[in-house]
């Protein structure tokens, strides 16, 4: 049997934590041993449907005490699970349900797994000629005993963040996910009797499914489990859940800190709750904004937060998960250079005074992980020079399953292209700068369109985490480029015209080129990633 089922089922049985889910209406606790027998359960109406070894299962449910079990009853089998992407609100049905067939066939499923909120898609499927299963009638199974399992199995086809009409899934197998949550438990000194963790994070993306169900479930950690959906409801869920559990490890995108923070000054009492026991408090999934940072400490403190506990990270799906924590307890660490060197000569020198851009640090490589930066001939560059940033160690990925078959994600030598741009200090801490397909090229100059979306969303209507900037006539010689935001006062001229010139303004004081073009939009239209991820390249049409 592999290093991570056997530990998994041996932890399930030893372990005094648990599982608590349900939060805020119907909580509920369960054990890692009572999550292990129903997935003994689970793992038999899988058998009989004749899943096996080597099998796709795909699961589109939205509860973790539905998804922990059925994930484990799945591994129970030999078979790898996949995470579908959930519909939200404003999800286009049509397209979703296109997209997720693809999915389906791509991995070529042996049954899909549905449950409650989308049990409305079991027909759908069906009639796809899918083998459809439920988890209430899985449950009602006959438990059955796990299979063998190699340590190369492959445990997670991971959609990748940008999977829309021509998916791929990164392959993460057994041996990656041991990896990589040995690293992890280190690189955060973890303590599984004291840590408790509590996640919203949603389980069909890397972080909330393998960094916050499946290493806790693998160690027999306390977690604490809800929904997006009961977070994005009800944001001070967060700090009321850290509160009642005395959580002391987290995490969230960036855009997630901000949304606490506006919440905690517009809405919290004083004294309403206390983060004092929040020890570890992981900002990844995408680039850390030291001003956002530095709000949300202000906004904390006062209940309590340590402003220590801010950990900015680094990682991806094609790692397991992570590539680099910064140092634990030590918050966040800013490397201020000079903006006019890194945008014209690449390289990220030290200033603190003229025109500076401040870069959040991500710590060094957790064990088992190597990081270099290369130039785009694939020269190897010293520290503070900034190119593509690659990965090579145990937790990398073989590759993807897509539509075309098999691609590899390595080269011969093991590194992995990250596809950002970025660079090393001096003492190996790795900085990102930006997505390479995303930066915008003017007169030599590389532009970041973070800094755009972040001096854009400084002006007042302009809704936080939507505003975009889209390269223009990308590759030619006067390559431009264009933002986009949102807001509520889209159908007010003069608002708009405001809107427009201020966000112009705000533009040019932060990376000295105006665009051609400020596109003022209804909240709800700017493209994301099931994960909240601006999808850049879709917004294109946005601004034509």
């Amino acid at each position: 049997m592999s290093r991570f089922t056997d530990t998994m089922y041996r932890n399930a049985q030893l372990s005094r934590h648990g599982l608590n889910t349900g939060e805020p209406h119907a909580p509920v606790r369960h054990t890692w041993a009572q999550v292990h027998q129903r997935a003994r359960c689970i793992a038999g109406g899988l058998a009989a449907v004749g899943v096996g070894p080597g099998d796709a299962v795909a699961v589109l449910a939205g509860a973790p005490v539905e998804i922990a079990p059925t994930a484990q009853g799945i591994w129970m089998r030999g078979a790898s699970l996949t995470m579908l992407h959930q519909p939200t609100p404003r999800t286009d049905l049509v397209r979703w349900a296109a997209e997720t067939t693809a999915v389906i066939t791509m991995i070529s499923a042996k049954a899909v797994v549905v449950s409650d909120p989308f049990m409305a898609a079991a027909p759908v499927l069906e009639d796809l000629g899918m083998t459809v299963l439920t988890v209430e009638d899985l449950l009602r199974s006959a438990p059955v005993d796990p299979v063998d399992t190699d340590d190369d199995a492959v445990a997670l086809m991971q959609l990748t963040s940008g999977s829309t009409g021509s998916p791929k899934a990164v392959r993460i197998t057994h041996a990656n996910i041991v990896a990589n949550a040995e690293a992890m438990t280190e690189g955060c000194e973890f303590d599984l009797d004291t840590d408790v963790i509590v996640s919203w994070l949603p389980c069909f993306h890397d972080m909330g499914m393998t960094g916050y169900l499946t290493v806790p479930m693998f160690y027999g950690a306390e977690l604490v489990k809800v929904t997006p959906m009961d977070f994005l409801s009800d944001i001070l869920l967060w700090p009321r859940l850290i509160q009642k559990y005395r959580g002391t490890m987290t995490a969230a995108p960036n855009f997630a800190y901000t949304l606490l923070a506006r919440r905690l000054r517009r809405q919290a009492a004083p004294g309403e709750f206390d983060l004092s026991s929040l020890r570890w408090a992981l900002s990844g999934a995408e680039q850390v904004d030291p001003i956002d940072v530095d709000d949300l400490c202000a906004a904390a403190v006062p209940f309590g937060l340590n402003p220590a506990a801010i950990v900015p990270a680094y990682g991806m799906a094609e790692t397991t998960v992570a590539v680099s924590f910064s140092a634990c307890g030590g918050g966040m660490v800013v490397d201020e250079v000079d903006a006019d060197l890194l945008a014209l000569l690449h390289h990220a020198v030290p200033a603190t005074g003229g025109r500076t851009r401040r870069l959040v640090s991500l710590g060094r490589p957790l064990r088992g992980l190597q990081v270099r930066i290369v130039d785009k001939d694939g020269a190897h560059l010293p520290a503070r020079g900034v190119g593509v940033i690659e990965v090579r160690g145990a937790p990398v990925a073989d590759g993807y399953t897509t539509v075309a078959g098999f691609i590899a994600a390595q080269d011969e030598c093991g590194w992995y292209d990250t596809g950002d741009l970025g660079y090393l200090t001096e003492t190996g801490e790795v900085v990102v700068c930006g997505r390479l397909k995303d930066v915008i090229i003017m007169a030599g100059r590389n532009i970041y369109p973070t800094d755009i979306e972040r001096a854009a969303a400084r002006v007042a209507g302009v809704r936080p985490g939507c505003a975009v900037a889209v390269r223009l006539d990308a590759g030619r010689s006067r390559e431009s480029f264009a933002v986009a935001v949102e807001s509520k006062d889209f159908g007010d001229e003069e608002q708009v015209r405001r809107i427009e010139r201020e966000v112009a303004h705000e533009v040019f004081s932060e990376v000295d080129v105006r665009p051609r073009k400020v596109v003022v939009l209804a909240p709800g239209t700017i493209p994301k990633t099931a994960s909240g991820k601006l999808r850049r390249a879709h917004a294109l049409a946005l601004v034509d």
